[in-house]
């Protein structure tokens, strides 16, 4: 992404109407201090992104120094949250983002700054008063609110840049029967009888995700060494189950209090090597992640989609 070529010159926001919008950016940072001056503080808690009213992702906010940059007093990102990195559950057309702030100190008076821009595939200049100034955004916006305790933003954004999926014009799911929870607890439970030697069905479940190179797992053997050394994936029961549902064709399902498939992180310390253990890590996560969403096709059958 091409960023303001100098720092403190003047942002240009012409944008040509021929750009094509490749991505929605969203910055998120609690604070406290003055952003007037060079840097402010950043609030610990924990921010929880909402997508589409699915939960998506919950991260940790540590308290920390963070510049205050350009003449637009831009804070910078607790939270970084590009559109397209949210996932398969963000769609083709308008979208509604949502974060949940909680301080670790409730009492804390604090304030709280969300800023939005569209990433285009054209770059805008400007020159005027000898300063220049050059980017690839358009559409920027920023929202700053004031409080103590739990703080809530929301934004509706278009990504005609999305992929839309079959599923995400399934009828929406506002409630789920007894049938309906054996039936995604028996999916679970399949995949993770899957992590047992010679691991093909993980090596399926891996080729579906981006950015995991499955010949190199396939190499180095990690699953083989993490198995070897008391490594386990344990499906949740029906009751272990939080179904989440929001009147979305998915439902999101994760383990109150912990990971969904409970990995204990013992048997982890045996597998020898850090690269080793890195590697079977980012495979078992990308297979066995915290959280799943899952769809109801048109035959009835339950199926996972991220």
């Amino acid at each position: 992404m091409l960023r303001r070529l100098f720092a403190g010159f003047a942002l240009c926001c012409a944008w040509a109407a021929s750009a094509a919008v490749l991505n929605v950016e969203f910055k998120f940072t609690p604070y406290t201090g003055d952003p007037a001056g060079e840097t402010v503080e950043a609030v610990a808690g924990t921010a929880r992104v909402f997508l589409n009213e699915v939960p998506v992702i919950e991260q940790e906010v540590r308290r920390q120094t963070l510049p205050v940059m350009f003449e637009a007093r831009e804070i910078g990102p607790a939270v970084w949250l590009p559109a397209a990195s949210l996932g398969a559950g963000l769609r083709k057309g308008d979208n509604r983002l949502r974060i949940e702030f909680e301080p670790a100190d409730a009492a804390l008076a604090y304030a709280a700054q969300l800023r939005w821009a569209a990433v285009t595939d054209q770059v805008t200049e400007h020159s005027a008063d000898g300063r220049y100034s050059a980017t690839n955004q358009a559409d920027e916006g920023v929202e700053t609110k004031n409080g103590s305790g739990r703080l809530v933003f929301e934004r509706t954004f278009g990504a005609d840049f999305a992929t839309d999926r079959p599923w995400h014009h399934y009828p929406p799911v506002s409630a789920l029967d007894d049938a309906d929870r054996a039936a995604i607890a028996a999916l679970l439970k399949a995949r993770a009888d899957a992590f047992k030697p010679p691991f093909a069905g993980v090596y399926t479940l891996l080729q579906a995700r981006e950015g995991i190179r499955v010949a190199d797992v396939r190499k180095f053997k990690c699953l083989d060494k993490a198995y070897a050394a008391g490594v386990r994936v344990l499906a949740p029961t029906a009751k272990d189950i939080e179904f989440v549902t929001v009147g979305q064709p998915e439902v999101m399902l994760q383990r109150a209090g912990g990971h969904l498939f409970a990995p204990d992180p013992k048997p982890f310390e045996r597998i020898r090597g850090s690269e080793m253990q890195f590697c079977a890590g980012v495979a078992l996560a990308a297979a066995y992640p915290a959280r799943l969403a899952v769809v109801r096709t048109p035959q009835g059958a339950w199926e996972v989609v991220y």
